[in-house]
């Protein structure tokens, strides 16, 4: 038995209401709160994340997400940098070195819906988005010139080929230092 020190009136507290699935599409959210956690299986690391609607009619809306930093799947550990680094570049912050570093800075998502599966109900999905600003400032392609000539030559000049762009090459992987095993 529990005994409380003063008497607990329920009918001036809001009860706690299930959360629902986000309708899907995008929202303006911010981290608020972030820590490494160990998984059920205690073999490996994700990084969860608490976010913050901060504008329309769901502000104040809390939505989760867990990035699985470390792990013996690899392809589960390049999904996590993939999204890590998405957080990163729409924050603004390319180098971190606490997830702290990323909290209170907006940014935008995209709020899927998944179906349910293995016993669980629908849930949402969250891709994190580039600034669009930065999106838009994609590589240009390298500027094309004719060649020069010795003299001058009969007849129009030969128009140069279109070069298409190149992707930038990407990084070398680095390990973020809170996502080594302890």
């Amino acid at each position: 038995m529990a005994r409380f020190d003063a008497t607990f009136d329920a009918a001036g507290v809001e009860p706690m209401k299930a959360f629902e699935v986000l309708p899907a599409g995008k929202y303006t959210v911010q981290i608020v709160e972030s820590d490494m956690r160990l998984t059920k299986d205690g073999a490996g690391q994700y990084l969860w994340l608490m976010l913050d609607i901060l504008e329309g009619p769901l502000q104040g809306r809390k939505l989760f997400d867990q990035l699985n930093l470390v792990n013996a799947n690899i392809t589960t550990v390049e999904i996590a940098q993939r999204s890590l680094s998405a957080i990163c570049h729409a924050t603004g912050q390319m180098q971190v070195t606490d997830s702290e570093q990323l909290h209170l800075i907006p940014m935008t998502i995209q709020v899927s819906v998944e179906p349910p599966k293995n016993g669980y109900g629908e849930r949402n999905r969250i891709r994190y988005m580039m600034p669009e600003a930065a999106a838009s400032k994609a590589p240009a392609a390298p500027a094309t010139s004719a060649r020069p000539t010795a003299g001058p030559t009969a007849g129009p000049s030969p128009t140069p080929r279109p070069q298409r762009p190149t992707a930038p090459s990407a990084p070398p992987r680095q390990s973020a230092p809170w996502n080594r095993p302890s």
